[in-house]
């Protein structure tokens, strides 16, 4: 899938993110600290991932502070899975992309993502994607177990969209 763009901001927080740029210098001499912040990043979406009872083989998750970039690797035993690893890695305020070099053991057709704008309920994009308000729970069920509500989207969330 390669790099997926996130809003920066959206999403759920599981660490902290800086609160400037460092400079040149800055980052020449602390870059064994970033590199700690960098890695507690990584082990807290690692968590978050794992808490949603998602795995892969090999799943490795990396952070790198300065592009706000996760990368996950892994091989997932589906397309599901992998694409939900994913959006779980990305809908994480300050995660900016996500570099998927994840592969899977039974592929499948790629599911669409939809980024949740204001007003957006599942109904309406349903009908934008489905034709159809009233396929919202396909969407809904599609994006367990990272939705535990119909009703509990946000805007700037990526969603998966799954083949009609």
């Amino acid at each position: 899938m390669g790099l997926i763009s996130f809003l920066k901001d959206a999403g759920r927080k599981l660490f902290e993110k800086p609160t400037k740029t460092p400079t040149e210098s800055e980052t020449t001499s602390a870059s064994a600290s970033s590199k700690g912040g960098d890695d507690a990043a990584a082990d807290a979406i690692m968590a978050h991932i794992r808490a949603q009872k998602l795995d892969a083989t090999g799943l490795t998750v990396l952070f790198d502070g300065k592009t706000s970039t996760v990368t996950v690797y892994g091989v997932a035993p589906d397309q599901a899975t992998r694409e939900k690893i994913v959006l779980l890695a990305g809908n994480v305020e300050g995660v900016e992309n996500v570099n998927d070099q994840m592969t899977v053991d039974r592929s499948g057709p790629e599911a669409q993502f939809y980024t949740v704008t204001s007003g957006d309920t599942l109904s309406k994009i349903a009908k934008k994607f489905y034709g159809d308000p009233g396929r919202y729970m396909k969407i809904f069920e599609e994006n367990k177990p990272m939705l535990k509500d119909p009703d509990e989207i946000y805007p700037g969330q990526m969603l998966r969209i799954p083949p009609a």
